[in-house]
């Protein structure tokens, strides 16, 4: 795939549109994983594509999308290459919470930044912190002058690698929570490509180091209601983004155990049918993961018009509350149901395929991983058991965190 033969290409404003570049990643997508090639030159065709802008407003040079047609692609992307996919989540988190809608200058130029292709990051991630999620960071933002120092190292900071700017967790002077947005070439940005993951391998998901590194002031967004991190349920699209890549999982796993069961010439000698293909108890297999993959889009994008409906009244510059945990319900019931699915799609494939598909060189053990992965960002145990609770009691979902 080579990215200096590719023009930069208007923003597609349909599905169709990117067919034909996602078919360009998918390409050599199992061996990039199996060899641990780090997918630099897809994230220059997305950059290339637009893809980050589909948020933004068509006014501003973007694709205006919804969230169920945005997230309708990123599970095709999903199937062609589930780390690729998995890179942009943090962009588009950063994008909807502090550029779309620009409230400064510097919003404007992040938000005209990504309009024209820069991909964000995302360093938020502390080992040191007690509990995952809605911890204040050790991450440090000390005054220097007209602006800031930031110091601290942060975990997990998938797509910083791939990225243009990185959005850093931080705490300012008097303990005020803030959301750094830098550049990742910025002296004292340290990106280590330490990710060490049974799945999802290349997504980069390591150490970020910040040495004394340079914040001017309008770069750092410090916390306050109604916007950011202040936002009910600020963290449903994160969540259902990697709901949305598991979905895309399992569309990829059809394609793969389909093209293999068409190709398989060998088949036991007590098998039903002589060719494996004509095989009936092969092709159950395969209607399951086809209905597995029907069931999971269909629940990610009802998820997805939840999100819708916070949205348009976000861009009324009304943060709803109730809009915004029945959208969270939606996403943590999505979670539940698609983790179980792209789970059990791992390894109904082996079951198509035989002994042989077991091979290192076939990967197909990838599928499964990448996907167990995904769900063990956070447990679909806790996510049922507030869903319980909420069916029973009444309970609100936990405001912070993974809802």
């Amino acid at each position: 795939m080579s990215v200096e033969t590719i023009e930069k290409t208007p923003l597609a404003d349909s599905a169709d549109g990117f067919a034909a570049l996602f078919d360009r990643i998918a390409e050599g997508a199992s061996e990039r994983e199996r060899t641990r090639s780090l997918p630099f030159a897809a994230l220059d065709l997305l950059r290339q594509a637009r893809f980050g802008a589909l948020r933004i407003a068509t006014a501003d040079g973007g694709g205006g999308l919804s969230f169920h047609a945005l997230f309708g692609l990123v599970l095709q992307l999903a199937a062609a290459d589930a780390n690729v996919a998995h890179i942009l989540r943090n962009h588009f988190t950063a994008t909807e919470q502090y550029i779309r809608t620009p409230r400064s200058a510097q919003a404007r130029r992040w938000r005209d930044a990504v309009a024209d292709g820069a991909i964000i990051g995302l360093a938020n991630t502390e080992l040191g912190t007690p509990v995952v999620g809605g911890a204040a960071p050790d991450t440090r933002l000390t005054p220097d002058g007209h602006g800031y120092r930031l110091n601290g190292t942060k975990y997990y900071s998938t797509g910083t690698l791939y990225a243009d700017y990185t959005l850093v967790r931080a705490v300012g002077p008097g303990d005020a929570l803030a959301a750094v947005i830098i550049p990742t070439g910025r002296d004292g940005v340290e990106i280590v490509d330490d990710w060490d993951g049974i799945g999802q391998r290349l997504t980069a998901s390591g150490t970020t180091h910040f040495h004394s590194v340079r914040v001017e002031p309008d770069e750092a967004v410090f916390d306050r209601e109604g916007t950011g991190y202040g936002l009910a349920y600020a963290n449903t699209q994160a969540q259902l983004f990697l709901t949305t890549v598991n979905a895309g999982i399992i569309r990829g796993i059809l394609n793969d155990a389909t093209a293999l069961l068409r190709d398989r010439r060998r088949g036991f000698y007590h098998a039903p049918a002589a060719r494996p293909a004509d095989d009936p108890i092969l092709q159950q297999a395969i209607g399951q993961i086809a209905a597995n993959a029907f069931a999971a889009e269909t629940v990610v994008l009802a998820a997805a018009d939840a999100l819708d409906a916070v949205a348009r009244r976000r861009d009324e510059g009304i943060d709803d509350p109730a809009l915004a945990h029945a959208a969270a319900l939606a996403a943590a019931k999505a979670k539940i149901v698609v983790d179980d699915l792209a789970l059990r799609s791992g390894g109904l494939i082996f079951d198509v395929a035989g002994a042989s598909a077991t091979l290192r060189t076939a990967n197909l053990d990838r599928h499964w991983r990448n996907a167990r992965t995904l769900a063990s960002h956070n447990p679909a145990s806790y996510k049922a058991m507030a869903v319980g609770a909420h069916a029973i009691h009444g309970t609100p979902l936990p405001a912070k965190g993974f809802f």
